[in-house]
């Protein structure tokens, strides 16, 4: 055995464990979402596997301490990263249609789709560390160093996966190169004998890496792309629009639907981006407008159609989304946009600039960023506006019922900082879950809610005027409506 090859093991193991789960949180992400009970899922299976691993691999080294043993668990290691690059989607598709229950179905997907290799990568260190002990004395510096290095490894992986290699070369991508690895150090692990044959695999294993390390933006697969960014995991479909039969091309984001355009016009697809129009009612004079969550910049687009002296701060978090929307969803640069590359709330924080309007687009079904949910984030909205600014918020919830308790939750917010706000459905059942348009007004005057535009009228009459329940409001007293 080569000296320091057992140290090279452990390190590798360590820093394969965090890349298989920093991946594995993309892998479940297009049919889970990326919200913090996925993490959660991913982080306590990983933990019990590994401890589970552990427990095996001391007992296994304590009964026979051989160098092939350790060689076959890497094997096996291997194996099971190996196949779940290739039945995760298969996975994840039949356990949605078991239950509808999120949290039971992440947890079962991680089980299934992570313990597996976890396990056996936990079992590689003690069984490593006994293998390395060539006496008691020694024995404690021997596992101490060990561990140290398993963790020097999960960190570097941790680093690797997070800034460079999952955003760089794609989730598929990086579990084949992960099962290669453990492949590859399985067979440098096993005894020093057919040489030959050897040198030909490693050979082998060089040339099929090199076509994994091509780095591209995508993998385009009969017309389906599918981009790791540095945030997401991006899909981009194109498909026909249900009504108008129309061709579409739409950007999801970790496995919803973010943006969507028409590939013959500039119209918007989606009747909730339409309802943003409803700025025109309640701020017709609008000159400067700060929209968060750019996505593939349809609405903005259309905001500055619809004012065509006005200006539009639009903050995207993610630059390679806004790289895609500029490949794949003909947006291109326009003079009076200003696009931040910036997390929301940090730009709400930040800047000092007073708008008329805020837009709201960046809360999801499965990933609600909570830090833009909170008084502290509404209060500096209502800072970021001028004496008589608005809010419009997609908010997806329901209105009534188990479902509508996001939506009870935001209103009571920016009842608690604005003193008008009203809602707007897009659908007439008010229990059902739906993109719903929060209008929250300094200082408004309604008209009745009457308009001689007739789109502006349409959206009007799907204002919300039943009760609002179980919120507070600002001095902390229930109130039913």
């Amino acid at each position: 055995m080569k000296k320091y090859f057992l140290e090279v093991i452990v390190f590798i193991s360590g820093a394969v464990v965090m890349i298989l789960e920093l991946s594995g949180s993309r892998i479940m992400a297009p049919y889970l979402g990326n919200s913090l009970p996925v993490w959660t899922a991913i982080i306590g299976v990983i933990l019990g596997s590994l401890s589970l691993g552990y427990f095996l691999g001391g007992r296994m080294a304590d009964r026979k301490a051989d160098l092939l043993i350790l060689a076959k668990l890497l094997f096996v290691a291997g194996l099971f990263i190996g196949v779940l690059a290739f039945v995760d989607e298969i996975v994840l598709v039949l356990i949605r249609l078991l239950t509808d229950n999120l949290r039971i179905n992440i947890l079962i997907s991680s089980i299934i789709l992570l313990a597996p290799s976890s396990v056996v990568l936990g079992m590689i260190s003690p069984y490593a560390i006994r293998l390395h002990i060539k006496n008691v004395e020694t024995s404690g510096s021997a596992v101490g160093t060990l561990y140290a290095l398993s963790t020097l490894g999960s960190i570097a992986g941790t680093f690797l996966a997070g800034f460079f290699l999952i955003s760089y070369f794609g989730t598929f991508k990086i579990i084949i190169f992960l099962a290669l690895t453990m492949f590859l150090v399985s067979f440098l692990s096993d005894s020093k004998k057919y040489l030959p044959v050897r040198i030909s695999l490693i050979l082998f294993l060089c040339l099929i890496l090199g076509g994994f390390f091509n780095p591209k933006i995508s993998d385009n697969k009969n017309g389906f792309i599918d981009i790791d960014t540095d945030y997401s995991r991006v899909w981009i479909v194109d498909d026909h629009e249900v009504s108008s039969g129309q061709l579409t091309r739409s950007l999801i984001v970790n496995g919803e639907y973010d943006s969507s355009v028409f590939l013959s016009n500039d119209d918007l697809v989606y009747e909730y981006t339409k309802r943003y129009r409803l700025v025109k009612y309640f701020r017709p004079n609008t000159a400067h407008a700060l929209m968060i969550g750019g996505g593939a910049y349809t609405y903005p687009k259309d905001y500055l159609k619809m004012f065509p002296e006005a200006m539009i701060d639009v903050v995207e978090i993610d630059p390679k989304i806004t790289d895609i929307a500029g490949k794949y969803f003909n947006f291109k640069e326009y003079p009076r946009m200003t696009i931040f590359h910036d997390d929301g709330r940090i730009f709400l924080n930040n800047t000092d600039e007073q708008y008329d309007v805020i837009f709201l687009d960046a809360y999801k079904s499965f990933s609600v960023p909570f830090h833009l949910t909170t008084k502290e984030a509404v209060n500096k909205m209502h800072q970021n506006l001028d004496e008589r600014g608005i809010v419009l918020a997609n908010i997806i919830s329901s209105v009534t019922g188990d479902t509508g308790k996001f939506l009870r939750a935001e209103y009571a917010t920016f009842k608690s900082e604005f003193p008008y706000v009203y809602i707007f459905l897009t659908k007439s059942d008010e229990s059902e879950v739906q993109n719903i348009i929060l209008v929250a007004a300094k200082s408004v005057s309604t008209s009745g809610f009457q308009s001689q535009d007739k789109e502006l009228q349409s959206y009007l009459d799907n204002l919300w005027d039943g009760p609002i329940t179980g919120y507070a409001d600002s001095n902390g007293r229930f109130c039913s409506r």
